[in-house]
Order: C-alpha cells, then sequence, then structure tokens
C-alpha cells in the first residue's frame, strides 16, 4: 500500500492542474529529504516531471526545481540527460524571451552538462530566435544568451548566469574547445572573447565558471598563441585583473607590468573566492607550457603579481598554485638548441 508521500507524488500526474500545482509544490522540499520517493517504477515521477516543465509557469517553477535537485543522483543525471526530446524542449524554452523560469532551467542544464553525452551540443542546431541575434548553433545561442543576460537586456526575468557553469563542464571535451576558439561566421567574434570580459563580473557564479572555461579551453596547447597574441584573444590582462589587488609596486617593477595592470585605482580589490584565483593562476602555469608562454610572462612582469598573491591570498590552494607558477619562471631555460618535445605537453594540475 503506498504511504502519503507516495500518493503525494503521483498527483503530479493528475489532470487538474490545481492539484499539479498543489502537489509539486509540497514535493519541493522532500526531492532533497527524502529522494527516494521519486526514483520508484523506474523513475516513472522523474519522468512525469520533465512533461511538467511546460506546464503553467507555476508549476514548471517547482518541477525544475525538483529537477535541479534530483540530477546529483547519476542514475537520474543520465535519464534526463540522455533524453534527445527533452533536451531540445528545455533548450527551446531557454531561448524564449519571455521564459519565466529560464534561471532555473539554466541551472538545470547546468547539472545535465556534466553528463558527459551533452557534448553532443558541439553539432546541435535549433531556430534561434529572431530577438537573440544569434545562429542556429546551440552553443552559440548559449553564449549569446549568456553575454545578454548581463544587463537583462533579452528576458527581464533572467540573468543565465547559471550559463558559465555550463560552459565550463561542456569545455572538458577537446571537441567544444575548439568550438571556443574558432571564430563564428554568423558574427566574425571568437567565442572565448566574448566570455573573456567577465572574469570580473560582480556574480560570483559567472566569474567561477568563465574562470574554468578559460582554464579548460587552455589545455589545447596550439592554441595558446593566439591566447596570447593582442590581436586575437589577448588573454592575459583578463586573466591577472581579477588575482591582482590594490599593493603599490616599485616603479622598474610597475612599468614592465601591462598597460591594464600599471596605475590602478587604489581601491582595487583581488576576487574575493580563493577558487576564482586558483583557477586563475593554474591557467597562467599550461600557458607557461610553451617558451614563448613563459618569455612574455617574463617580458610583462607576471611574477610581482603572483608574489603579491601568494603573500596575501590565505588559502592553501592558492599559494600551492603560485608557487608552481614561479617555480616555473624562475627556472633556467634549456638551451634553444635541445630538444623541446616537453614544451608540446600538458599535464593537468
Amino acid at each position: 500500500m503506498p504511504t502519503e508521500l507516495e500518493e503525494l507524488v503521483g498527483f503530479i500526474a493528475h489532470p487538474n492542474p490545481s492539484i499539479r500545482k498543489l502537489a509539486a509544490e509540497n514535493l519541493v522540499p522532500y526531492s532533497t529529504e527524502n529522494p527516494s520517493i521519486f526514483k520508484t517504477e523506474d523513475l516513472t515521477p522523474v519522468k512525469h516531471l520533465k512533461f511538467l516543465i511546460r506546464d503553467i509557469p507555476e508549476i514548471a517553477e517547482h518541477a525544475i526545481t525538483i529537477l535541479i535537485n534530483l540530477t546529483g543522483d547519476p542514475r537520474v543525471l543520465e535519464f534526463v540527460a540522455n533524453d534527445d526530446r527533452f533536451v531540445g524542449i528545455l533548450l527551446g524554452l531557454l531561448v524564449d524571451p519571455k521564459e519565466p523560469n529560464a534561471n532555473l532551467l539554466a541551472m538545470l542544464l547546468a547539472n545535465m552538462a556534466k553528463h558527459d553525452g551533452l557534448k553532443s551540443l558541439v553539432t546541435r542546431t535549433q531556430p534561434a530566435p529572431e530577438g537573440l541575434g544569434s545562429h542556429e548553433l546551440v552553443l552559440n545561442q548559449l553564449l549569446d544568451l549568456f553575454v545578454r543576460g548581463a544587463d537583462g537586456s533579452y528576458n527581464k526575468h533572467a540573468s543565465y548566469d547559471y550559463l558559465a557553469y555550463v560552459l565550463a563542464d561542456l569545455s572538458k571535451h577537446p571537441e567544444i574547445r575548439q568550438f571556443f576558439l574558432a571564430e563564428q561566421a554568423y558574427d566574425g567574434v571568437v567565442p572565448l572573447n566574448k566570455i573573456k570580459v567577465f572574469t570580473e563580473h560582480k556574480s560570483d557564479i559567472r566569474r567561477k565558471g568563465v574562470a574554468s572555461t578559460i582554464k579548460n579551453v587552455a589545455f589545447d596547447v596550439p592554441a595558446h598563441p593566439a591566447f596570447l597574441d593582442e590581436d586575437k584573444v589577448n588573454i592575459l590582462p583578463y586573466i591577472l585583473l581579477p588575482i591582482t589587488g590594490n599593493e603599490e609596486y616599485p616603479e622598474d617593477e610597475m612599468m614592465s607590468m601591462l598597460p591594464d595592470l600599471q596605475l590602478l585605482p587604489p581601491d582595487k580589490q583581488r576576487d574575493s573566492d580563493p577558487t576564482i584565483i586558483q583557477t586563475h593562476v593554474e591557467t597562467l602555469t599550461l600557458l607557461a607550457t610553451t617558451r614563448e608562454g613563459r618569455d612574455l610572462m617574463r617580458n610583462v612582469n607576471v611574477y610581482p603579481i603572483i608574489r603579491e598573491t601568494h603573500l596575501r591570498v590565505d588559502d592553501d590552494g592558492v599559494r600551492e598554485a603560485c608557487e608552481r607558477l614561479v617555480n616555473v619562471l624562475m627556472a633556467d631555460e634549456p638551451d634553444e638548441n635541445a630538444d623541446e618535445e616537453d614544451d608540446n605537453r600538458v599535464v593537468e594540475v
């Protein structure tokens, strides 16, 4: 005989919307406290919840919230992320400029992006809404939503901040790293250049996701010249500014730094999140994989910034990352005629 909770779960499929709404609303807390009630009958309740994301906004809100909580379970995640039709429905709703639950949908997609199967988005297309000014490739639409969401100019209900986590998880896949580095024909912009400007955004979600995305794409060593080229990606200022505080440097040190790092205002603050600082330092270490990268960082005097970061950020992870980078930058270089095979190998940090 089913328990009262199990009966309540059954009501999320009731034909009466008032009953569905009441059931979904009351079940939200149980999606974290007692998630097993949604995993009965071969995940039939989860199947019903997937239908409800297109229900009236009040019901859809609760259904999406429950799915966000449940997709922390690998079994539920696989069940949801492998449903191609459901993925298409979610993406269609996400790009709707009037979708009231767009931020929740972005959170759900962020969970789903942890599933390796979502790398199929690299080739997935759907019609682009006219007002978005994007392209049929879903990845381009996600990027353009993310950019437009920063000022709320596309959907008044959504900031799309959680798409930063979607992009970060997707960028773990080599084929999607290639997308981030390829100029897009529809707007002539390299996707990485669209997101690098958010490394100092007020949203810690944006900053964290963008920092991780940049780091993941930096595992593509052949792309490092483009990363460092002032006329292409020019990534160094966007990595160094977030880890720089209001320290005063001797004039000889400061004048060798990048122009963006010179004469910063006295109220300049480095990022408040040590994990983001650590990620940026690790990206610098990846970019120091090649002789070109190391030489550039020495020429623009990256070392004093790392020295001050190591001194002022009370976090073991940050300090260890700084020490690894300093060891690379301060090491003697081998003879230029020596075998440079090591320059083309990246070890994950």
